[in-house]
C-alpha cells in the first residue's frame, strides 16, 4: 500500500473520479455537478494505492493559514475496515502539519462519526443535511505523529 499526492488530470487523478463517485455518489443517486471537479486543481489530492488501483482517497482545501479542511474521504467499498481510511487521514494529518496547519476540520456523515472519533475528532455543532444525508462538522488539532 501507497499513499501519495495525486496530481489533477492525471489518469490517477480519473482514478480517484471513479472512486469518489462509486462510493459516494452513487449511494446517494447524485452525480457530480457541472464545474464542480474544477474546484480539486486548488486542492491537495491524495490516493492510496494498492499496486496501480486507486484503493481510497482524500482531498485537503486550504481554509485559512491555519485550518484545512478533509473532504471527499472514500475507500473501495471491498476494504472498508481494513485500516486504509486510518492511514490516509495520518498521512494527510501529517501534511496538512508539514505545511503548518494547525487544525484539520471536516464535514463528516453521521455514518462515519465513530470512525473520526477513534482519530481524535470531535464533533463541533449541531447535525445539518448535506447532499441528502446527516452530517456533523468535525475538527481535530494537529500534532504531527510519529
Amino acid at each position: 500500500m501507497a499513499i501519495q499526492i495525486i496530481d489533477y488530470g492525471t489518469p490517477e487523478y480519473s482514478q480517484m473520479i471513479q472512486l469518489r463517485h462509486a462510493v459516494l455518489r452513487k449511494p446517494l443517486g447524485i452525480e457530480f455537478e457541472e464545474g464542480e471537479l474544477e474546484k480539486d486543481k486548488e486542492d491537495i489530492l491524495i490516493g492510496c494505492f494498492e499496486n496501480d488501483k486507486l484503493i481510497g482517497c482524500c482531498l485537503l482545501k486550504k481554509e485559512n493559514n491555519n485550518i484545512i479542511r478533509l473532504r471527499q474521504m472514500a475507500v473501495h467499498n471491498g476494504l472498508q475496515g481494513k485500516g486504509i481510511g486510518r492511514a490516509l487521514l495520518g498521512f494527510a494529518e501529517n501534511l496538512a502539519h508539514d505545511f503548518g496547519y494547525r487544525k484539520m476540520i471536516m464535514r463528516a456523515r453521521k455514518a462515519a462519526i465513530g470512525f473520526y472519533e477513534r482519530l481524535g475528532y470531535e464533533c463541533v455543532g449541531d447535525e445539518f443535511i448535506e447532499v441528502t444525508i446527516p452530517h456533523y462538522i468535525m475538527e481535530k488539532n494537529l500534532k504531527r505523529k510519529i
